[in-house]
């Protein structure tokens, strides 16, 4: 049976609940919600959207780092935004991170995040 791995990274602020940074069982790393708050805690949830959208994506790959794989492998990336209206700007500031990989992708519209954040990201990749 394989075993499951729990991992925090290292780079960011401990997770603030009961929860790992990731998951892994199998070949596969489940990274948890994301939400802009930096590598010292700060939350960044006053800040403009794309400020917010940009530090969720580092606080992924950072997390991906730490399961030893990256953006590159991702295959399921989950997007909870406040307002839909923030959604091309998200898209735009994805694809330039993303690149030409195209994992599958849901975006949800939420009525509010942890902290009041604008937006939130989770995501599978294999490792």
């Amino acid at each position: 049976m394989t075993e499951i791995v729990l991992r925090d990274s290292p780079e960011l602020t401990a997770p603030g609940g009961h929860y790992s940074h990731t998951a892994q069982y199998g070949g596969m790393a489940f990274v948890s919600g994301q939400l802009p708050i930096t590598s010292d805690g700060t939350r960044l949830v006053d800040e403009p959207f794309a400020v917010q959208a940009k530090q969720v994506l580092a606080n992924v790959d950072a997390c991906l780092a730490t399961a030893g794989t990256s953006r590159d492998r991702l295959l399921s990336v989950t997007v909870y935004v406040t307002d839909m209206g923030d959604w091309p700007e998200f898209d735009g500031i994805y694809r330039a991170w993303i690149g030409e990989h195209r994992p599958a992708r849901a975006v949800a519209g939420s009525s509010t995040l942890h902290f009041g954040a604008k937006v939130e990201v989770q995501a599978i990749a294999a490792v």
